[in-house]
Order: structure tokens, then C-alpha cells, then sequence
């Protein structure tokens, strides 16, 4: 399995946090099944994004 990467990056690692819990709280309301893992990663540049994985 590959990680998923969402598309926009964050300049504060809480924004990135709060959509990763969002993500594990609530799923996706389209998709038959939940995310098995959630990660909040940092780039290079110092910006946060979130990541991942059925």
C-alpha cells in the first residue's frame, strides 16, 4: 500500500493536526472504509502537510 498525500500544505503544524484529526474522526464521507494510518509529516521548507494509508 502507498501513502496518500493530501494536496495543500500548512504553515503551522496545529492546521495539519486538525485536519488529521478530522480525518480520523470522520473518515471520508464518500469512502467505504477508514484510514488505517494518519500522519502529520514536515517538508524541507518547513511546511506541514497530512499523509494517509487505507
Amino acid at each position: 500500500m502507498s501513502w496518500v498525500y493530501t494536496g495543500k500544505l500548512y504553515t503551522s503544524e496545529f492546521q495539519a493536526g486538525c485536519l488529521a484529526t478530522r480525518i480520523r474522526e470522520e473518515g471520508f464521507h464518500y469512502a467505504k472504509r477508514m484510514p488505517r494510518y494518519v500522519y502529520v509529516y514536515k517538508t524541507k521548507r518547513g511546511k506541514y502537510g497530512v499523509k494517509f494509508q487505507w
